[in-house]
């Protein structure tokens, strides 16, 4: 992926008939600069790519490209397909039973989960930071119809704490008010119900195509088999069916929001 991004800084370059000498003069950096970053010898910085997305008027699109760049570098590596779906999908429905869907996370409730793992310390703040940059998908122009169905023991979860829980409960009501984001809570009383069997989330793409997503301990997994859509259209069917409405989930996200003190 930081080869496509070196690629298209050459193309804009060479596009507008410039030598790396020239382009150098024209963004204030010495050609040599501009020579290293596109034989790959030295990265772009987040300063380099701003200055040529003002130069060039390139709308930001660089610096976009780099944050971009960056998170699928950081993230495991079976992620990185998902995470391209989810920057195109214009339908998101995620279930979860055991914790608040990533794209609806909080940054200090991220933080509380990835400590749990085995990630070395110096690579938790990068993998908080790549986690949330993926929420970008909720606001650009035309954001996704997103839904999302937990089950009521997400709310009830000590991750990280009460001040975390309620920071984050907060944000789930915050986010519901967003006329493209629903949020179903499964109560309870439900007992046992097929979403119990694991998380799971489907994307819908501009062509109407879906994929399915399944995650487990070891990696995650993205199909487009017609007997996995099957299994997993009529396991959504079966959480949006035993699940509260939105106003009753909101409600019930608040009551839970007031015991986390």
């Amino acid at each position: 992926m930081s080869e496509f991004l070196i690629t298209e800084l050459r193309i804009l370059r060479t596009a507008r008939g410039m030598t790396q000498e020239e382009f150098g003069k024209a963004i204030k950096y010495s050609g040599s600069h501009v020579s290293s970053v596109e034989t790959g010898q030295r990265p772009p910085t987040e300063d380099y790519l701003d200055i040529v997305d003002r130069v060039c008027e390139t709308g930001g699109l660089f610096s976009r490209m780099l944050a971009r760049v960056n998170t699928l570098e950081i993230v495991h590596v079976w992620l990185r397909p998902w995470i391209e779906i989810e920057r195109d999908a214009i339908v998101l429905k995620s279930y979860e039973p055991l914790v608040v869907p990533g794209l609806l996370q909080t940054e200090e409730y991220a933080r509380a989960l990835l400590r749990t793992g085995t990630l070395p310390e110096a690579d938790l703040e990068p993998q908080v930071r790549a986690r949330i940059d993926r929420q970008q998908v909720l606001d650009r122009e035309k954001p996704p119809l997103v839904f999302a169905v937990l089950d009521e023991a997400v709310l009830r979860r000590p991750i990280g704490g009460p001040a975390v829980m309620r920071e984050q409960l907060d944000h789930l009501l915050v986010m519901a008010e967003r006329p493209n984001v629903n949020i179903h809570i499964v109560p309870a009383a439900t007992g046992a119900y097929v979403g119990l069997n694991g998380a799971f989330a489907i994307a819908t793409l501009p062509d109407c195509r879906d994929l399915v997503y399944l995650d487990h301990q070891l990696q995650g997994l993205v199909s487009e088999r017609p007997d996995d859509l099957l299994l997993v259209r009529e396991a959504w069917e079966k959480v949006r069916g035993v699940a509260l409405p939105v106003q009753q989930s909101i409600e019930l996200i608040r009551e839970v929001a007031e015991t986390w003190t």
